[in-house]
């Protein structure tokens, strides 16, 4: 199921939303504000981010400028405010599309679908498979022994990129390649803390990793044995 974080502090726009997001079998999460927006975007992969912008605490730019740092996860913005000014701010910050209150959910929704369609191909579901692993290319989606492992994100693109090139060492420069494109303004550092948690996701013991290794001054493999 493909997964949305709406980000809204107004609980009347925000169930209003969710109700007609989980009609056109959407999974929902709500955050009511810029701190927990960003909580729990951390704990998920998600398809597709709804962000307000007028939030107490920290504003939808900020959230938005925090979420470009780790990902290309497209996010429709939810504003006010009808200036030029505001608009051209959050594409320059990396929106994707905006939507001006009053709005009508439906077309929200129906603008939520182009997104699906056009990035993640939905109806077009590839399976990587590897031993116990499947990999969901388009719900973005892990198992292990038909046991599902939440990714965020991140986590999907790296391990997509491993599993397709499988057996085969990847330095950080190829790998960040793979998974982020040529534009990642990251660090090649980042890789490992990024590794490291997919360890102690898939890893029955992530010291000693059975899967995902490390090749010493080459890169990383996803070691599929002789598969």
């Amino acid at each position: 199921m493909y997964k949305i974080l709406v980000v809204e502090d107004e609980s009347e726009i925000s169930s209003i939303v969710i109700k007609y997001l989980q009609k056109n079998d959407f999974e929902c999460f709500l955050a009511e504000n810029g701190l927990e927006a960003l909580e729990t975007f951390s704990k998920h992969s998600f398809h597709l981010v709804i962000l307000d912008i007028m939030m107490p605490g920290i504003d939808g730019f900020e959230v938005l400028q925090r979420i470009r740092e780790i990902s290309e996860v497209p996010v429709i913005m939810l504003t006010a405010k009808q200036e030029e000014a505001d608009r051209l701010k959050g594409f320059k910050e990396g929106a994707d599309d905006y939507v001006v209150k009053p709005f009508s959910p439906r077309e929200l929704v129906e603008r939520v679908k182009v997104f699906m369609k056009r990035i993640y191909n939905i109806g077009d579901e590839i399976i990587l498979t590897c031993g116990d692993f499947r990999l969901y290319t388009s719900s973005m989606k892990l198992t292990k022994q038909k046991e599902t492992i939440d990714l965020t994100s991140t986590e999907f693109k790296l391990l997509y990129a491993l599993i397709r090139n499988i057996n085969q060492i990847l330095s950080r420069e190829q790998l960040i390649e793979l998974a982020f494109g040529v534009g990642y303004d990251g660090f090649d550092r980042n890789i490992d803390s990024y590794i490291k948690r997919i360890r102690q996701k898939i890893e029955t013991d992530p010291k000693n990793p059975q899967y995902l290794k490390t090749k010493y001054g080459q890169g990383y493999v996803f070691d599929g044995g002789d598969r």
